[in-house]
């Protein structure tokens, strides 16, 4: 006798990654990606040089930027989206939730300097990051992703 729980996860493992090559052959998929890697990687180097974890909420009382502001609300949005899209095993609209982070990802990396010489700051702006990193986990760990 075969268990039908296993075939059921396989499926869900099936659909799910049908759905994320779907969405990353788009350009706000690619986009998202980028953005989310890069992300990843600056968090990574700073986190290595402080020899600190830049996780928990970041506070915003320190934003100083509307891309900030805008992109802590996108990414909120994204997170409960995707999750009750996941949730109900829509993995097309949790890809959809992400993609619409772009535009804020973007704006994020084009107009504010993580690095701010004010420490308060940069750590909220990289716990801001990490905020990016954890949201489209919600739907697949793209750091596993090549790209």
């Amino acid at each position: 006798m075969f268990a039908l729980e296993g075939q059921d996860d396989l499926l869900l493992i099936v659909r799910r990654v049908e759905a994320l090559g779907k969405f990353l052959d788009t350009d706000d998929g690619k986009n998202l990606l980028a953005g989310t890697k890069r992300a990843a990687n600056i968090l990574r180097i700073e986190e290595k040089k402080d020899n600190k974890s830049y996780t928990g909420a970041p506070e915003p009382k320190l934003y100083q930027q509307d891309e900030e502001r805008a992109l802590a609300e996108a990414i909120g949005k994204a997170k409960a989206e995707a999750a009750a899209a996941v949730a109900k095993e829509d993995f097309a609209a949790a890809m959809t939730a992400m993609a619409r982070l772009r535009p804020h990802v973007d704006a994020f990396f084009d107009k504010v300097t993580v690095n701010a010489d004010d420490k308060a700051v940069r750590e909220n702006r990289l716990k801001l990051l990490n905020e990016i990193r954890e949201a489209t986990r919600t739907v697949a760990d793209f750091s596993k992703i090549e790209g």
